[in-house]
């Protein structure tokens, strides 16, 4: 089968997007904004897990629902936005995320009750679309020697928003009504709307087709039947008839909508190309990534906020817990120009295996340094940097691999694999630390042991992602990511990657060669 061409809707633009009107300056930042804004939308609620249920007026297992329903609604979501900016526009279907996540908002700041409350949950995971959205726009919208940095801080927004939820999201908590964290969200979520609107202008690029509705239904359909038994297992039981039944059920769904997909002409996701070496390899890596990820999330914000009479306890209050674990998103923020320079030197394939080495160490000095809570900050430093630089090359590998008229398709698959990760993440570290929990008054209290096997797991998984991430192509140090090339009144085409300049080449040779090139 064919990749499918792209169209433009007719719109003249040699040069990137939003260089000619002065509004190219603040593409980064509000795209950057917007991931921040979204990826908060997952760990609002953490700091009021345990009161939710008394909250909602309702059971422990029901309560979590509120939590599930929105990764549920992020991973759906993700790969068929990303589709439909790739037809559609990528900027209408970003807003159009953000509008919803919005409404989401207002609806879960105006009930306390559960079945609403999870239908607002809901809306506010699908805003996790934006993030490939972004990606899409700044690949169409940056030169070049930009583009680098700007999608490491879009990507890297993940786990900035997640961090940086958790101290905010606690503090206000602890000091207002508990609805006031949606009217929050709200507002931020109102904010990035408009600044979208004044900064970011819409891709020219667009995919050719239409829709694959089957496709995004089945994919749904797949996702939910195997991510519901992951986050509700251990409630359930992982033996139990329903967790194995939903597992069953989600193998034969996907296997039959990966067969239907092969057939499609114009299909959600083009597993073709999703089954290359190059793009095969980055998304396996990215979920290895995600497992390493939230497990220090689900760590030490246990570990600060247990008393000091378990012995390992280290006693700190829910808000000082979250500024403890804030530099995990912060340090992630700050890696983006570094990521860019590494990059540029030797490689987003090379600078993912760094960002891995770098999560090793942290995880395993981590095994040692428990005991303070200073010691929770450099661990969350450390690992901060090395997610970082680990998140920031995954979409180049992703673009550098695919057709422009697929980056959001391709970039949305990708988050979706992050968010898989994560979900795994969360059901192997929590059965871990509720199996080697002690019981103290009726309650299961983690223990430290619980902890260090939680640290092993995760340096584990990145191992496993080391490893995929050298079965990876050699990308020439530099090498940029493909690009559009729009001509005036014609179709965009894939532009192929540029020949980098050599010291003993003279420009007339240069140019020749990209002549040849663009055939």
């Amino acid at each position: 089968m064919s990749q499918p061409q792209t169209t433009t809707d007719q719109r003249p633009a040699r040069r990137p997007i939003g260089t000619d009107s002065g509004t190219g300056a603040g593409i980064v930042p509000v795209l950057a904004f917007a991931g921040i804004v979204v990826a908060v939308m997952q760990t609002l609620l953490v700091p009021l897990i345990k009161d939710l249920p008394e909250l909602l007026n309702t059971s422990p297992g029901n309560a979590t629902w509120v939590m599930t329903s929105t990764l549920l609604a992020g991973a759906v979501a993700t790969p068929i936005m990303g589709r439909l900016g790739d037809l559609y526009g990528k900027r209408r279907m970003l807003l159009t995320s953000l509008a919803v996540m919005v409404v989401g908002s207002l609806i879960a700041a105006s009930t306390s009750e559960l079945l609403v409350m999870i239908v607002g949950r809901a809306l506010q995971g699908f805003a996790m679309g934006a993030i490939p959205l972004g990606i899409g726009l700044m690949r169409d919208a940056l030169p070049r020697e930009k583009l680098g940095s700007a999608m490491a801080l879009m990507s890297s927004s993940i786990g900035v928003g997640g961090g940086l939820a958790l101290p905010l999201a606690a503090l206000v908590a602890q000091n207002a009504d508990w609805h006031a964290l949606f009217f929050g969200s709200a507002a931020l979520g109102t904010l990035s709307i408009l600044l979208t609107l004044a900064f970011v202008p819409e891709s020219p690029l667009r995919a050719k087709g239409t829709f694959d509705v089957l496709g995004a239904l089945g994919l749904s359909a797949g996702l939910v039947l195997f991510l519901l038994p992951i986050t509700k297992g251990s409630d359930w039981g992982w033996s139990s008839g329903t967790t194995l039944g939903l597992f069953a059920a989600a193998a034969v769904v996907l296997f039959l909508w990966g067969v239907m997909e092969l057939r499609v002409q114009a299909p959600l996701v083009d597993l073709r190309t999703t089954a290359r070496r190059p793009v095969l390899f980055t998304n396996l890596a990215s979920i290895m990534v995600g497992v390493a990820f939230y497990a220090v999330s689900l760590v030490l914000p246990q570990l600060l906020q247990l008393p000091t009479t378990t012995g390992y306890g280290l006693g700190q209050s829910m808000v000082v817990a979250g500024l403890c674990v804030a530099p995990l998103g912060l340090t992630m923020m700050f890696t983006a120009p570094v990521y860019g320079r590494l990059s540029a030197k030797y490689g987003p394939r090379t600078t993912l295996m760094i960002g891995m080495l770098i999560i090793a160490v942290g995880y395993g000095a981590g095994l040692g340094l428990m005991s303070a809570a200073w010691q929770t900050v450099v661990i969350a430093v450390v690992l901060g940097a090395g997610i970082g630089l680990a998140y920031s090359s995954l979409p180049a590998l992703i673009i550098g691999a695919v057709d422009p008229s697929e980056t959001g398709a391709a970039n949305g698959l990708n988050t979706l694999m992050r968010s898989i990760g994560t979900s795994v993440s969360s059901a192997v570290i929590g059965m871990v630390l509720a199996n080697t929990a002690n019981q103290v008054n009726g309650v299961a209290v983690p223990t430290m042991h619980g902890f260090r096997v939680s640290f092993l797991i995760a340096a584990g998984a990145v191992a496993v992602g080391l490893l995929f991430a050298l079965l990876l192509p050699r990308q020439s140090k530099g090498r940029a990511p493909r690009v559009g090339r729009v001509e005036s009144g014609g179709p965009a085409v894939a532009e192929p990657h540029a020949p980098r300049v050599r010291p003993h080449e003279d420009r007339e040779s240069v140019v020749a060669e990209r002549q040849t090139l663009r055939g």
